[in-house]
């Protein structure tokens, strides 16, 4: 889920409780908080750890929570992990570490930690080199599954996609999600689903439509990333009359070009009347 900021760049809660209570009234089973779409990395521990809370208290009865507890630095993932476990979340998020390059024992060492600090709170693992750096293949997946506690992985890495023993398989990417439900993985950590939710649940709910359903959301899926997630997705539900305002720097806001790039998707897929593209 993204998060919602105000004009003065604070976290807007309302307005996070509002969207979280619509994603999941249009198909989604559960929300990820404060992970790569929630634009985490700019967000302080404080915020992600209220934010966090916040969503496990309003929605935890309803829906699954996982919140994202991911950092290059173990020490830090440690506790961001106890954090969300704190808050009440039915798993964490913890992606793998970045930048300073671990090797494969290093990779080990850093999730046998996190493990330890998640206490028997499900960890998904996140593997996603685009942004990473590293990879996680099949046989270190493998082996990190005999790891007590780590249950799944958000594969963002299309050349490695496969069924691993011991851990559920989520798609990374929209654009893997068809390919991940036909191998027997076990659904998709999304970012379409902020505008296209129900026709992402059908995917799931309705097997035999699926490769229909898939080949009309390609262009949904390709146009939120003609730019850095998460810029043309929150301009996307801001269009759609979402209040999630803008993006803490780095990341800047949709520029005209993609913002009608945006728009001229959400018409064609009608979600967006071209009469109140505005």
């Amino acid at each position: 889920m993204v998060t919602p900021f105000r004009a003065d760049g604070g976290v807007n809660d309302e307005a996070g409780v509002a969207l979280a209570r619509h994603l999941l009234d249009n198909g989604s089973h559960g929300l990820v908080i404060c992970g790569t779409t929630g634009e985490a990395t700019t967000m302080s521990d404080a915020e992600q750890g209220a934010l966090i809370a916040l969503m496990a208290a309003e929605l935890g009865d309803s829906a699954t929570i996982v919140g994202g507890a991911g950092s290059n630095d173990t020490r830090h993932a440690c506790h961001l992990t106890e954090q969300a476990v704190a808050a009440g979340v039915d798993a964490v998020l913890s992606v793998t570490p970045y930048y300073n390059k671990p090797n494969r024992r290093g990779i080990v060492r850093h999730f046998e930690e996190v493990a330890r600090a998640a206490g028997g709170t499900p960890v998904i693992l996140y593997n996603i080199p685009s942004r990473c750096v590293v990879n996680i293949g099949p046989d270190l997946l493998a082996e990190l599954a005999q790891i007590e506690g780590i249950e799944a992985v958000k594969q963002a890495n299309n050349d490695d996609l496969q069924l691993i023993d011991g851990l559920y398989v989520l798609a990374g990417n929209d654009d893997l999600y068809l390919r991940t439900l036909q191998i027997g993985g076990a659904g998709c950590i999304s970012v379409a689903s902020h505008i296209v939710g129900d026709e992402m649940r059908r995917m799931w709910d309705e097997p035999e439509h699926r490769e229909a359903i898939d080949a009309s959301l390609r262009e949904v899926y390709s146009t939120l990333f003609i730019t850095s997630n998460p810029i043309c997705v929150k301009a996307a539900l801001n269009l759609l009359g979402q209040d999630v305002g803008g993006l803490r720097l780095p990341l800047v806001e949709a520029s005209e070009a993609e913002l009608a790039e945006v728009r001229a998707m959400l018409e064609r897929h009608g979600l967006l009347s071209p009469a109140h593209a505005g």
